[in-house]
């Protein structure tokens, strides 16, 4: 099944020792991966530049792409309940 990118349905998938996680508004990339001069870092890298390049694909489609959007951490300050 192809990558959609921003398509959030909730899904992971990994490829080699990453980890993808889709949504909305961010890709979420984790782990390690290394690959190796093999049939299978073969598959590993082609697998990996696929959704890559899905993202590229999508992010350049978009007429509005805004500069940034932010992290999304909540940054009020908030009383230290230990004090």
């Amino acid at each position: 099944m192809p990558f959609t990118p921003f398509d959030d349905q909730g899904e992971s998938s990994t490829i080699g020792g990453l980890t993808v996680e889709n949504g909305s508004d961010r890709i979420a990339v984790y782990g390690q991966m290394s690959i190796t001069r093999d049939r299978r870092g073969l598959d590993d890298a082609r697998a990996l530049k696929d959704v890559l390049d899905a993202i590229v694909e999508d992010l350049e489609r978009q007429p509005d792409l805004a500069q940034e959007i932010g992290t999304g951490l909540n940054t009020h300050p908030v009383r230290n309940p230990f004090a």
